[in-house]
C-alpha cells in the first residue's frame, strides 16, 4: 500500500480528467493568497478518488478549477482532450453542462420542481432526452421510485442527495465531482451516498473526485490524493480510515 509518502502521479493517457502546473492566486500585492502553487495530477477513468488535505491545502480549489467552475492563474486543466484553460465562456458552460456531473453539499436542487424534473434538468437544458435505461437503472438503484413527484422540501436529507446523485450521473458524465457530499447527512445517510458513488464506478464505469476532511468517507475511494499549502503531497491507494488519518496527522505535524 502507498502512503503519504509516495509521489502523486502526473496525468498520462489514462487521465480523465487532470491538471498540469496549476496555480490559483487570490489577491494581489502583500494580501495575494497562492491557494495552488503548481499542482500537477492526473485522475483515472473509472476511478473514485479522494482529494484530501489540512484546513486552507488548497482541496476544495482544485476541485473547483478541475470543474471549471474557478478559473486558474497558470497552468492547465485538462478535460479528456481539451484544454479547459484556453476556451471561451461559451464553452465552458457546454463542458460543465454535457461532460461534467456535480455533488455538493448543500445538494443544489431547484425547489419548485419534482424530483424527477431535477434529475433531468441537465439534461432538458442541453436538449437531451435521459437513456431509458441508465434512468430506470439509477432510480431503482438509488430508491427513488416512490419519490419522483416529491418537491425537494418533501425529502429527507439523504434522499436529497440521491436525487442530486442521479442527476449527475444520468447524462453519463466524463467526471463527476463530489464536493464534501456528506456533509449535510446523518452518519447512515452518508454511508448510503457512498456505498452509491463507489458503485457508480464499479457498475457504470463512472470517474469520481471527491473532496471529503473525513478519513471514513476517504475510505471508499480508489485512491487519496493529498494537498497540504497548495501543492501536492503525495497520494495512498487502496485507502483505509486508519492509513488516511496517520497520513493527515504526518502532514500536520510537517506544517
Amino acid at each position: 500500500m502507498q502512503t503519504q509518502s509516495s509521489p502523486v502521479a502526473g496525468p498520462d493517457a489514462r487521465a480523465a480528467v487532470a491538471a498540469v502546473d496549476l496555480v490559483k492566486v487570490y489577491g494581489s500585492g502583500d494580501t495575494a493568497v497562492r491557494a495552488l502553487d503548481g499542482v500537477t495530477v492526473g485522475f483515472d477513468r473509472g476511478r473514485f478518488t479522494a482529494i484530501m488535505g489540512p484546513s486552507g491545502s488548497g482541496k476544495s480549489t482544485l476541485m473547483h478549477c478541475l470543474a471549471g467552475l474557478d478559473t486558474a492563474t497558470s497552468g492547465r486543466v485538462l478535460l479528456g482532450g481539451t484544454d479547459l484553460t484556453s476556451q471561451p465562456d461559451r464553452v465552458l458552460t457546454k463542458a460543465r453542462r454535457e461532460r461534467i456531473g456535480f455533488v455538493f453539499q448543500s445538494f443544489n436542487l431547484l425547489p419548485q420542481l419534482t424530483a424527477a424534473a431535477n434529475i433531468t434538468l441537465p439534461l432538458d437544458l442541453a436538449g437531451r432526452r435521459p437513456d431509458p435505461a441508465l434512468y430506470d437503472r439509477l432510480i431503482t438503484a438509488l430508491g427513488l421510485g416512490g419519490r419522483l413527484t416529491h418537491l425537494p422540501s418533501e425529502l429527507s436529507g439523504g434522499q436529497q442527495q440521491r436525487v442530486a446523485l442521479a442527476r449527475a450521473l444520468v447524462s453519463r458524465p466524463e467526471v463527476v465531482f463530489a464536493d464534501e457530499p456528506t456533509g449535510n447527512l446523518d452518519s447512515r445517510s452518508g454511508a448510503e451516498v457512498l456505498r452509491l458513488l463507489r458503485d457508480s464506478v464499479r457498475d457504470l464505469g463512472q470517474t469520481i473526485v471527491m473532496v471529503t476532511h473525513d478519513p471514513g468517507a476517504a475510505a471508499y475511494a480508489d485512491r487519496v490524493v493529498l494537498l497540504a499549502d497548495g501543492r501536492p503531497a503525495g497520494e495512498i491507494h487502496e485507502p483505509n480510515a486508519a492509513t488516511v488519518t496517520e497520513a493527515l496527522h504526518q502532514l500536520a505535524a510537517i506544517r
